[in-house]
């Protein structure tokens, strides 16, 4: 089945504007006066305006700042950047699989894979929506707001007596992206919307949809397509534009597909795809639909997985209330001293949200998700497996969204026999200066940067396929699904195969180790053998295959192979120079003090092998001198991870100060968080977006408030003062197979109830507070900690 399933702007787009505390001005913001909306229509399960959580804004997204200020909808495959212009709105729509490049699988001259946009490839833009509304200029009281309550963004605004309301939402039951403009009092609308390709595309007309589309040189096709229906006048195709005229309501429905297929035997391709055939047939299907069963089929279906997280961290002054979200996140940098935990609950959400709508049934999510400004994203917008792509599936699990893990896992899966075949046919070419110096390959490896199509690109990654199945791992322990386990069990078994072929003896202190082959610690030092990273990412890699063999009864004698391999790996022990966990084999520290990367730390987070109340004091204290070296400002994954190192670490002055670092405003081309919420990448006389942060640093939050591990729950290990007044906080995730709610007043939990959704035996702990419970799948039980 075929999957319908210009570079960065170098301006500074914000500047500090007003006295302290009055926030931020916004280039190309233009303001209009005070706020005042529409009816939104009747919906089931629609949650009120007065009761949603929302991001709110007094003007439209300029659009030559779309990526800093325009508002993002997505239902897992399909997504967009949405403005909000009264006169000239505009949707800058995508497709999870637009991808050019190929497979990739030609080594260069150092025996490393290109990384090019014509070999390696990039995602890129499906087309750009343009609504057009002449006569809607001059408009009062308008307001721009995304629902994260109801998966909505909406506009409405005041002109000649009359409110109109504009909401935009991405369907995931019906896929479909949906504009439905109403009015009240009399209103109006007479406009158009068309296509605008990115690539020189022309728009088609034909049976009242608009469509637009074109074939990419590897074979990749792809179409958009768009039509409206309406009430109270007219609505027809005039040239390339969907008209409508004197409309008292108009539904416009877009979509658009690609030909690509998950499936290495096809080489992702399906030749027989009708893109444009099945996009039209899909927008008209929708356009045949009442708005409002448009609307609540998708509500429905959103708050089916929104609503099982709720988030309440206290709250906050009545000031901060009232203001924008840009200038409420001016405020919360200005004022530091006055907690805004409304504020912080609604960026947790806010990644929920991103997860929600970048993740399901299609690819995963990757550096910008599917959110995209042009058609040169940095790093082609790929999948960096030395912490990004990692860090983006850190909070589905945490926070409730497990659906919104399959992308990931189905995505592993599909490439497994490229990613396979290429390791064997080319890794130990002897170019590749991490070739394995054993001269023996076996199983799948990648390189720091993949693609759709079975490619690696930049440089190998030994390392990489062990730290993808540590993610692969630890969905089941939040599961604990056998038949998931089974379903992901070849790529665990390929990765250890390529270890057990890869890994070298050294003899260290008189003692025989096994270590790995020469590698890199990313993204900095010389290479070597043994680095602490890979070191740690086998050693959960093997203890994790090994549990795999045991509960599917499969390889089990395998399985007791590459147990006694593990027994033998050399661990990192406390550098005598630094007094840091060693990050080499040497004492030595052979790369940036204060680097934005933590890779020695894996093995303590995401990874349990170090934890605090297991491993050796000196231990537990050379990965707080580390953490204490690397420093307490960096790009925002390097924040987001260290925030979740220090909750680990149960420090909750750190782990916050470090979430308050990702959350300030993005300024002067700055790291920190743009007006629409996205974490932005500095890369000095620019920034972009990139997708990590956002989610990285809520799933450091649910850190701050639960701790878990097989065997282990720990309520509010590290709950930062600005929350611990009063909270409560439901659907958090557990490994070992549990689901927790929390209460809490004055820093002490009040109540918790756990679920097992699988699991069956924990200790619970909370300060010196400690009960096992036995649970049946599905039962629940309620404590109160003393």
């Amino acid at each position: 089945m075929s999957n319908f399933s210009s570079p960065p702007s170098r301006r500074t787009f914000l500047k500090l504007g007003g006295a302290v505390g009055a926030g931020f001005a916004l280039s190309g913001f233009r303001p209009f006066t005070a706020q005042a909306a529409p009816a939104r229509p009747a919906v089931a399960d629609l949650v009120a305006d007065t009761a949603a959580t929302t991001l709110w804004y007094p003007a439209p997204a300029a659009e030559d700042h779309v990526i800093e200020q325009a508002l993002p909808i997505g239902n897992g495959r399909i997504g967009g950047l949405v403005g909000g212009d009264p006169a000239a709105d505009y949707l800058y729509f995508t497709d999870s699989s637009l991808w050019t490049g190929g497979i990739n699988d030609q080594v260069q001259s150092d025996g490393q894979l290109p990384y090019g946009r014509d070999d390696f490839g990039s995602f890129g833009l499906l087309a750009k929506v343009r609504l057009k509304l002449p006569a809607h200029t001059g408009v009062r009281d308008y307001r721009r707001t995304l629902d994260l309550s109801n998966g909505l963004v909406t506009a409405t605004y005041g002109l000649r007596g009359a409110k109109y309301r504009r909401e935009v939402y991405a369907s995931h039951p019906d896929d479909v992206v949906v504009i439905h403009l109403t009015q009240q009092g009399g209103g109006s609308y007479t406009g158009s919307v068309t296509l605008e390709g990115t690539r020189g595309e022309q728009p088609t007309a034909g049976a009242g949809v608009v469509s637009l589309g074109g074939t990419f040189a590897n074979g990749l096709k792809y179409s958009t397509a768009v039509t409206a229906a309406g009430k109270g006048g007219q609505v027809a195709v005039s040239g390339t534009d969907v008209t409508f005229t004197g409309c008292s309501e108009v539904v416009i429905v877009v979509c658009g597909g690609t030909s690509y297929v998950p499936d290495a035997a096809r080489e992702y391709l399906d030749a027989t795809a009708d893109p444009a055939a099945v996009a039209a047939g899909k927008v008209t299907a929708a356009a045949a639909v009442p708005a409002t069963a448009l609307l609540a089929t998708h509500v429905k279906d959103y708050r089916g997985l929104y609503d099982r997280m709720s988030v309440n961290l206290g709250s906050s002054p009545q000031s901060r209330r009232g203001l924008d979200s840009w200038s409420r996140l001016a405020v919360r940098y200005t004022d530091p001293g006055t907690p805004d935990p409304e504020l912080e609950a609604s960026y947790l959400q806010f990644g929920r949200y991103l997860t929600i709508t970048g993740s399901r049934d299609g690819l995963p999510i990757s550096l910008q998700g599917l959110w995209l400004s042009n058609n040169s994203p940095d790093w082609y917008s790929d999948y960096h497996t030395d912490i990004n792509l990692e860090m983006n599936y850190w909070l589905a699990d945490r926070a409730g969204l497990k659906e919104c893990f399959d992308a990931l896992a189905d995505y592993c899966l599909a490439q497994l026999p490229a990613w396979s075949d290429t390791t064997q046919r080319l890794f130990n070419d002897p170019r590749n200066r991490f070739r394995n110096s054993t001269g023996k390959i076996a199983g799948w490896a990648i390189a720091f940067s993949t693609n759709i199509y079975g490619g690696s690109g930049w440089a190998w990654h030994p390392a990489g396929n062990a730290w993808l199945c540590n993610n692969l791992w630890d969905h089941y322990e939040y599961t604990r699904d056998a038949a998931y386990l089974a379903k992901v069990y070849p790529v665990l078994k390929g990765a250890t195969e390529f270890w057990e072929a890869r890994l070298i003896t050294r003899t260290i202190d008189g003692q025989d180790y096994l270590v790995s082959d020469t590698d890199w610690s990313p993204e900095h030092g010389p290479d070597a053998v043994g680095n602490t990273y890979s070191q740690e990412l086998v050693h959960d890699l093997f203890g994790h295959f090994t549990q795999a063999t045991e509960i599917l009864d499969r390889d089990t004698a395998y399985g007791k192979t590459i147990t006694g391999m593990r027994d033998r790996l050399h661990l990192p022990a406390v550098s005598p120079v630094t007094g840091w966990l060693q990050e080499w084999l040497s004492p030595e520290n052979l790369g940036e003090t204060t680097h934005r990367h933590l890779s020695p730390l894996v093995g303590f987070f995401p990874g349990d092998r170090i934890t605090t109340d297991t491993a050796p004091a000196d231990l537990i204290e050379g990965v707080r001198n580390l953490l204490i070296a690397r420093g307490m400002d960096t790009f925002g994954w390097g924040c987001a991870w260290r925030s979740a190192c220090w909750a680990r670490l149960k420090d909750a002055d750190r782990a916050y100060q470090l979430f308050l670092t990702v959350l300030r405003p993005s300024v002067s081309n700055g790291n920190g968080t743009a007006a629409n919420f996205f974490d932005m990448y500095s890369q000095g006389s620019y920034t972009i977006f990139q997708i990590d942060a956002n989610l990285g640093a809520p799933a450091a939050m649910l850190e701050m408030l639960l701790y878990s591990r097989p065997g282990v729950i720990e309520f509010l290990p590290a709950l930062p003062k600005a929350w611990a007044e009063t909270g409560r906080v439901t659907g958090i995730g557990a490994r070992g197979g549990f689901e927790v709610d929390l209460e809490w007043r004055r820093g002490k939990v009040m109540k918790a109830v756990v679920r097992s959704v699988g699991g069956t035996e924990t200790e619970l702990r909370a300060g010196s507070w400690r009960e096992t419970i036995r649970l049946r799948p599905h039962e629940s039980i309620t404590v109160t900690p003393h």
